[in-house]
C-alpha cells in the first residue's frame, strides 16, 4: 500500500500553495496548512488525484505531515514533497487500536442470554487522536446481531508510552464485536450445544430496539442467516467435520457461522453533509466534481454511473479529474462507509438541476442529440454548470440519556467458514467460505463484491496473522512486509462464494443501495472462530472441555499452544520473573 505522500508547491507572491497529497480528507489538510502557516484557507489549494488505499490512516495523520513540509516549502519558497519509507511509515502512522475486552454474562439452560457487562480498554497511544470516537462506536455495537434484555457496556481509550494509534477500517466494531462473538462461544462451550444454535436463539427478530434505543427491522439481517445456512451446506458439513475429527487425531477440523450488523454513517450528524460541482461543455462532455477521495473503493466509478443515470448520457461522456478544494469546499472525510451515499446524492441533486434546464430545449427538439441540445442551451444563455448539495441525515447520540439514531440504516451480512489445523504445528488452511450479504441495490456489484472480497481478506489478516511486536522499551519490530505477515494468495479459502441477497430495497441512500466498505472486514473473525472450534476439538482429545481463552490474533504459534497436545504439556510454564520478554505484549 501507498505509504504517507505529499508535494507542497508555493504559488506565486500571494502566500498561496497548492498540496498534491494522498489523503480522505482534502479539507482537514487545507485548514491544517492554512493554520500552520498562518494563512487564509482560501490561499491554500489541496488536490487528490487518488490514493494507494488509505483504510483510515491518511484522516488525521497525514495532515500533521502536511503541516511539516508546508512549513519546508514555506521557508524555502520552493516546491517540497514528502514520502515516508515503509519502515518509517508504520513507526509514524501508527494502526488499528489493540483492545482488551473482559465480559460477564448470564444466561439460562436453554441458551437464552439475559444479562451481560463489557469491559473495553483501547490502547490509544500517545496523544487522542480519534481514539474516543472508536470507543463510542465499539460501544453502540455492543449487541452485533443479538437482543440481550440487560446490557452493559463501559470503554476507555488508555493513554500510553507508543506511538499513537489511529483509524482503521472499521473504526473499532472488528476489536470490540470480536469479545461479543467470543462470549457466545464461550456460552456455547458451557452448555456443550453448537455456537451457531445459541446465535439463532439470541439474535434479533421482528420490529427491534437497539441498546441505545434505536428502531429497526433485522427481517434482512434473518434473510442472510438462512440464506448463508443454505448455500454453505451448514448443517451437512457440521456433522462431517464432527466424523473427520472423531477419525484423525493431529488434524482437526473447526467450522463457524457469524454474523454482522454495522452501522452506516457518522454519529456526528454535521460529517453527513456533501456537495458536488458538475460542468457540462459545448461539445456535450461532462466533468463531475465531488467531495469524495478515490481510494481503490470504486467512488469515481459510482458517481459516473449516477451523473450517467440522471442525465441520460453514456459514461464516455463522464469524466471525473480529481477531488479538489477550490471546486468543492468544505467536504468531509472519505470514511464510515458513506462515501457513495453522501457524495452521489449530490452529485444527483446538480445533474437533476442541469437535466430541467435542459427540459425547454428537450421539448421544442425531441428528436435532437444530447450535443445538439447543449449546443442550443449555450445560445440560448442557459447555465450549463452547477452545484449539488446533500444535507444528510440528522443523527445524534445523546449519551447522558443513553439514546440516539448515530446511524442511517444497518447494513447486514453472514459467514460462514470452514478450516483445517495442524495440532502439532498450528498451521491452518481455509478450505471454504460462503458470504451472503444485504447491500441493498447495489450500483455497481461487480465492485461491491470487490470490496466484500477485499474486505473479508483484511480479516482474515487481522484475526489469524498480523501481529505488532514492539520491543520492551517500545520500539517497534515489525515494520515491514519481512517481519509483519499479511495474507497471501496461499490464505485465501480454497473455495471462495459471495452471495448478495436480492430483493433488498434501502429507502434511506442513494438509488437503494448500502454502504459496503466497512462491514464486511468483521467476517473475517469467522476463520478465528473456526479455527478455535478445530482447537476445542482437540482440547477435548486431551481430555480439557469448556470455554478457554484464545487470543487474536490466531497464530500458528497460538493455536498449537492452546490445543495442548501431549507434547505441549510436557513443557513447563515459565514462571513470571523468570524471563526478560523479547516483545510486550500488547
Amino acid at each position: 500500500m501507498e505509504t504517507q505522500s505529499m508535494l507542497v508547491v508555493p504559488v506565486g507572491e500571494e502566500t498561496e500553495f497548492n498540496v498534491y497529497v494522498s489523503t480522505q480528507w482534502p479539507t482537514l489538510i487545507q485548514e491544517a496548512v492554512a493554520e500552520t502557516l498562518d494563512i487564509q484557507s482560501s490561499r491554500v489549494t489541496c488536490h487528490v488525484k487518488r490514493l494507494g488505499g488509505a483504510f483510515g490512516g491518511k484522516v488525521i495523520k497525514t495532515s500533521i505531515l502536511a503541516s511539516i513540509t508546508s512549513v519546508a516549502a514555506w521557508k524555502t519558497n520552493r516546491a517540497v514533497r514528502c514520502v515516508l519509507e515503509r519502515g518509517e511509515d508504520m513507526l509514524i502512522t501508527g494502526g488499528r487500536h489493540p483492545v482488551l475486552g473482559k465480559y460477564k454474562v448470564g444466561f439460562m439452560t436453554d441458551g437464552r442470554i439475559v444479562a451481560a457487562d463489557f469491559h473495553y480498554y483501547a490502547n490509544a497511544g500517545c496523544f487522542v487522536d480519534e481514539s474516543v470516537l472508536i470507543s463510542e462506536k465499539i460501544l453502540l455495537h455492543l449487541d452485533n446481531a443479538y437482543n440481550i434484555p440487560n446490557l452493559r457496556g463501559f470503554s476507555v481509550a488508555c493513554r500510553t508510552n507508543l506511538p499513537s494509534n489511529t483509524a482503521f477500517r472499521g473504526f473499532g466494531v472488528p476489536q470490540g464485536v470480536l469479545v461479543v462473538e467470543n462470549m457466545i462461544n464461550d456460552v456455547a462451550m458451557a452448555l456443550g450445544c453448537p455456537a451457531d444454535q445459541i446465535r439463532e436463539i439470541n439474535m434479533y427478530t421482528g420490529p427491534s430496539v437497539t441498546h441505545y434505543k434505536f428502531e429497526f427491522s433485522p427481517d434482512n439481517l434473518q434473510r442472510c442467516w438462512e440464506e448463508c445456512k443454505l448455500k454453505s451446506e451448514y448443517g451437512i458439513r457440521r456433522e462431517a467435520v464432527d466424523q473427520f475429527n472423531q477419525h484423525n487425531r493431529w488434524k482437526k477440523r473447526g467450522i463457524s457461522i457469524i454474523p454482522i450488523k454495522y452501522g452506516i454513517a457518522f454519529a456526528e450528524g454535521f460529517l453527513n453533509q456533501a456537495a458536488a460541482l458538475v460542468h457540462i461543455y459545448k461539445d456535450g462532455s461532462v466533468l463531475v466534481s465531488h467531495g469524495g477521495t478515490e481510494m481503490g473503493q470504486g467512488i469515481h466509478t459510482k458517481m459516473q454511473q449516477i451523473a450517467s443515470r440522471e442525465l441520460h448520457i453514456p459514461t464516455t461522456k463522464i469524466y471525473i479529474s480529481e477531488t479538489s478544494t477550490n471546486t468543492v469546499p468544505n467536504t468531509c472525510p472519505s470514511a464510515a462507509s458513506f462515501g457513495t451515499d453522501a457524495n452521489g446524492m449530490a452529485v444527483k441533486n446538480a445533474c437533476e438541476i442541469l437535466y430541467q434546464r435542459l427540459e425547454p430545449i428537450r421539448l421544442k427538439n425531441p428528436t435532437g442529440s444530447w450535443e445538439s441540445w447543449v449546443k442550443e442551451a449555450f445560445f440560448e444563455k442557459i447555465s450549463l454548470s452547477s452545484t449539488g448539495f446533500y444535507r444528510g441525515h440528522d443523527l445524534y447520540m445523546d449519551w447522558d440519556k443513553m439514546k440516539g439514531q448515530p446511524y442511517s440504516y444497518f447494513t447486514f451480512g453472514v459467514c460462514c467458514s470452514e478450516v483445517e489445523l495442524d495440532c502439532l504445528t498450528g498451521d491452518y488452511r481455509t478450505v471454504r467460505t460462503d458470504i451472503v450479504v444485504d447491500i441493498g441495490r447495489s450500483l455497481n456489484p461487480s465492485v461491491d463484491i470487490g470490496q466484500i472480497e477485499g474486505a473479508f481478506t483484511q480479516g482474515l489478516g487481522l484475526y489469524t496473522l498480523e501481529e505488532l511486536k514492539y520491543s520492551p522499551t517500545g520500539l517497534l519490530y515489525t515494520r515491514g512486509p519481512s517481519q509483519y505477515k499479511i495474507p497471501a494468495v496461499c490464505d485465501m479459502p480454497l473455495q471462495f462464494n459471495v452471495y448478495l441477497l436480492s430483493d433488498s430495497n434501502n429507502p434511506h441512500a442513494i438509488y437503494s443501495s448500502k454502504g459496503i466498505g466497512e462491514p464486511t472486514l468483521f467476517l473475517g473473525s469467522s476463520i478465528f472462530f473456526a479455527i478455535k472450534d478445530a482447537v476445542a476439538a482437540a482440547r477435548s482429545d486431551s481430555g480439557l472441555m469448556g470455554p478457554f481463552t484464545f487470543d487474536s490474533p490466531a497464530t500458528p504459534e497460538r493455536a498449537c499452544l492452546a490445543c495442548s497436545s501431549p507434547f505441549i504439556q510436557k513443557i513447563p510454564a515459565s514462571q513470571p520473573g523468570s524471563f526478560t520478554a523479547w516483545a510486550l505484549d500488547i
